[in-house]
Parts: structure tokens; C-alpha cells; sequence
């Protein structure tokens, strides 16, 4: 079995679909710079509400992934 060395990062995605979008959006996004990304954690969920109801979630997730 190879050693791993893993770095982290947070990264907060934003979308008025629903809290599932806004992880997807922020995964997609650091997928354009990041390479081997390994898992992700939910770490902060908030939204925006405006006359009484949802209008945006963001959620704040951390990033791992593999050093090479």
C-alpha cells in the first residue's frame, strides 16, 4: 500500500437549486485547478431568505486531495 499525503481546503459554493448544487458547484469549480481530490466535508450550511422564504444556500465544504 503507497503512503498518502493528503491537503485540504474550504471552499463555500453558492445556488438557489438547493444545498446538494451548492456543493456540486463548488466541487466543479475547484475541479478546474485541483488535481486528485479525495473526499469532501460538510462543514457550514447557511442561506439567504428573503420575504419569508429560501432564495440561495451556500455551503461550506472542505477539499481533500492527493499530493503528488
Amino acid at each position: 500500500m503507497t503512503n498518502h499525503i493528503y491537503k485540504h481546503i474550504e471552499l463555500t459554493g453558492s445556488s438557489p437549486k438547493g444545498i446538494e448544487d451548492a456543493v456540486d458547484q463548488a466541487i466543479a469549480k475547484a475541479n478546474e485547478t485541483l488535481h486528485d481530490m479525495r473526499w469532501f466535508e460538510v462543514v457550514d450550511t447557511r442561506g439567504h431568505i428573503e420575504h419569508g422564504r429560501i432564495t440561495h444556500w451556500q455551503v461550506t465544504v472542505k477539499v481533500g486531495f492527493t499530493l503528488r
